[in-house]
């Protein structure tokens, strides 16, 4: 089931040179976990509800296990600091849904979970 490594991040009003190394070399951290950024700092174009401060990052893989292994991987940790040292942020990993997936038909499985005595 595709899995998908999701940032909501925070950048300074200066970017520093270590961003743009990072920047340079996250692909190669990607690439043997079949990672592939498909949304990339981008700002909201439309809040419609709510409130979106940052710019989102989405990367998607395979299957779960390639994004944690991505993320646990040394060469990424080595880059993370990179990051971090010039921009806050919330950053998870979720999995997709499966192929064919209906909301209608988890609704009707909650909905039968709480009528149960």
């Amino acid at each position: 089931m595709t899995a998908y490594a999701i940032g909501n991040l925070h950048p300074k009003p200066v970017l520093d040179e270590e961003v743009f190394t990072y920047m340079e070399r996250i692909q190669a951290t990607l690439d043997p976990f079949g990672g592939r950024f498909l949304v990339h700092g981008a700002p909201a174009r439309e809040v419609r509800e709510g409130t979106w401060p940052g710019a989102l990052v989405i990367i998607g893989f395979p299957a779960y296990e390639n994004a944690r292994a991505w993320y646990d991987s040394e060469p990424y940790q080595a880059l993370i600091p990179l990051r971090t040292r010039h921009m806050t942020g919330d950053v998870l990993l979720v999995e997709g849904v499966p192929e064919g997936y209906e909301a209608a038909a988890t609704a009707a499985r909650l909905r039968a979970a709480v009528a149960r005595p």
